[in-house]
């Protein structure tokens, strides 16, 4: 198996998906990831979703990020994805050159041609157009970030050459991987993907083993790998709660997709356990589980999300905490810091 980096990197991946107002949504992911620093987690992520409440919650995560900067010190923090067919690129360019300077050079940028097709009518784009506006801003940001003029021939202020070391592409396919390699960037791994026809039964590692391959093919020589796996996860203090609490939310994701005219194999709760790839139980549970998982251990950066369980605001806390001092460890983590750990929110 390929060792990728001496040191995995912890992530912790929120999608601000608590049933509460928008602006209560903005401070408990705050709080979330104020948490993850304090327990040692090493990055914490944000996507980008737009005008659907019930999917990820955050437009503007680079503002929202700005304002996570200015209450932590230490986590990095990143974007996955921005969808950047849907931005000026020009001012995704300079919004991250300043975010990144006030954060300390903390900032990681993940970028992805974009999700729900129904969200690029309010831009004036077409979904199916998404590749060739994706290619065209790419390089108007690289362009940017570097300094080189740009149509003309004004140059960005402030220049932010560092950010070109830090760019992530998100990709479901081989291609993705190896167009992702090619370029010397990071590359993501969803927490679920769908699944070939051909193979509908395949594990998430059949699928996911293969992008990292092509992706190490194609990394230029001396060009360190970044791979990001990003997984499902929810840890309790018993199997019991956490099973309780991940029915809910399965079945809540089941009927979403559903309505969306998708099909759900299966109904019960480990049906739905194995569709949407998650990882749930006690410390021991969640432990086996991901001991299963032959790709986390060829990523450099291991990013676990409450989604599609979405427990309560407060069993979040709880579980970053079990995460940390648990379960991260027994597979191999060690904080970079020595943390001060602190009681949260117990279950039950």
């Amino acid at each position: 198996m390929t060792e990728t980096t001496p040191r995995k990197r912890l992530g912790f991946f929120t999608r601000l998906l608590d049933d509460v107002p928008a602006g209560t949504r903005y401070y408990y992911a705050k709080e979330q990831i104020v948490t993850a620093e304090r327990f040692g987690f090493d990055t914490a992520w944000v996507a980008q979703h737009h005008f659907h409440a019930d999917e990820g919650g955050l437009p503007a995560p680079l503002v929202f990020l700005a304002h996570v900067a200015a209450e932590t010190t230490r986590i990095r923090l990143g974007t996955g994805v921005i969808t950047l067919p849907l931005e000026n690129p020009i001012r995704v360019a300079e919004d991250a050159a300043v975010l990144d300077l006030l954060s300390g050079g903390r900032l990681e940028v993940g970028f992805g041609t974009g999700g729900t097709p129904s969200s690029f009518t309010a831009f004036g784009l077409e979904s199916a157009e998404r590749g060739a506006v994706f290619g065209r801003h790419l390089q108007t940001v690289l362009d940017a970030w570097a300094g080189r003029a740009l149509a003309g021939g004004d140059r960005l202020y402030p220049a932010a050459p560092q950010l070109l070391d830090r760019i992530w592409q998100a990709t479901f396919s081989v291609a993705g991987g190896e167009r992702a390699g090619r370029a010397g960037d990071g590359l993501m791994l969803s927490r679920t993907q769908p699944r070939p026809q051909e193979n509908p039964n395949a594990s998430l590692a059949e699928l996911q083993n293969p992008i990292i391959d092509a992706y190490l093919h194609a990394l230029p020589p001396g060009r360190a790998p970044r791979i990001l796996g990003s997984r499902s996860l929810f840890v309790a203090d018993s199997r019991a709660e956490a099973l309780r609490l991940a029915e809910i939310g399965l079945n809540r994701g089941a009927e979403r997709l559903i309505a969306a005219g998708h099909k759900v194999a299966g109904n019960s709760l480990a049906d739905l356990i194995a569709a949407f790839d998650v990882h749930v139980g006690s410390v021991d549970d969640v432990i086996e589980s991901l001991r299963s998982d032959e790709t986390l251990e060829r990523v450099t950066d291991l990013v676990f999300q409450v989604h599609s369980v979405d427990p309560p605001h407060p069993l979040i806390l709880r579980s970053i905490e079990l995460i940390a001092t648990k379960v991260a460890p027994a597979l191999g983590w060690a904080p970079q810091e020595k943390f001060h750990a602190r009681r949260f929110g117990a279950v039950g």
